[in-house]
């Protein structure tokens, strides 16, 4: 699992329109990366919101955005999805090219989701080795970094946060009933 690379390459970032996402394609920008992005509807609440927030975060570093839509047998509801992170890397495995690179994921530290935490990295990047021979790394640059910790880059990387799109719940950000919009409005006061 590839936490920082300076050497110039290619990436394909998962990209959802959030604060993390958008944060990763500013971080692989930084380090000379061909960066390329995917967004992916696998039926979540917010997707349409979401969907539109990648577009403009991408259109902004003018980086190119693939869409794939997965219709599965019912909506997905806010919170915790059992399965998520391990399905949208291996839903972009499907899609992406074979000497893509690094396929990159916004995930950061202090959640207490199992595919947030470096054990499911780990043994998904076996799973990524046995596939593609090692040939994709999965790339998680802030893996150990706080929410906080993105927030700060972002601010000083000057990252389009207000581009971003967050809600758990579809609504109006901050809705302040999400996860996703707690943690907004306490980066948000603390600013």
């Amino acid at each position: 699992m590839r936490q920082n690379n300076n050497s110039s390459g290619s990436v394909w970032i998962l990209l959802s329109g959030g604060i993390d996402s958008a944060a990763c394609v500013a971080f692989y920008l930084e380090e000379n990366f061909f960066v390329q992005c995917l967004f992916i509807d696998y039926g979540q609440t917010a997707a349409k919101r979401e969907a539109l927030s990648a577009r403009v975060i991408a259109k902004r570093y003018n980086v190119s955005l693939s869409s794939i839509k997965w219709s599965g047998l019912r909506m997905k509801n806010a919170g915790f999805i059992s399965g998520r992170n391990a399905f949208l890397l291996l839903a972009a495995l499907m899609e992406i090219p074979k000497d893509a690179g690094i396929l990159a994921i916004g995930v950061h530290s202090g959640t207490n989701y199992y595919d947030c935490s470096p054990a499911f990295f780990h043994k998904m990047q076996s799973i990524f080795d046995s596939y593609t021979k090692g040939i994709i790394q999965i790339g998680t640059p802030f893996l150990k970094w706080t929410k906080r910790d993105i927030w700060s880059f972002c601010k000083s990387k000057k990252v389009p946060v207000e581009l971003t799109y967050s809600c758990e719940l579809g609504l109006e950000q901050p809705c302040g009933k999400c996860l996703s919009c707690h943690d907004l409005e306490i980066l948000n006061a603390c600013t």
